[in-house]
């Protein structure tokens, strides 16, 4: 099963900071500069993706297809 997954960085004017607007459930971002919103994302979104929004149904079909 495909899903589409939306994280979108908001610019905090009083905070001076990047913040997430997300549909990744746990995720929450803060970052001075786009750049580093981004790496923290590329860390952090698949493990939160993986643990809270599939199912172990999902995870061995998706697995089985690998091959």
């Amino acid at each position: 099963m495909k899903r589409n997954f939306m994280v979108k960085a908001v610019w905090d004017d009083k905070a001076n900071v990047f913040y997430s607007e997300s549909d990744i459930e746990g995720l929450h971002i803060e970052a001075v500069t786009v750049a580093e919103f981004e790496e923290i994302m590329m860390d952090v979104a698949p493990d939160l993706i993986v643990a809270n929004h599939l199912s172990a149904p999902d995870i061995a079909d998706h697995n089985r297809n690998d091959r």
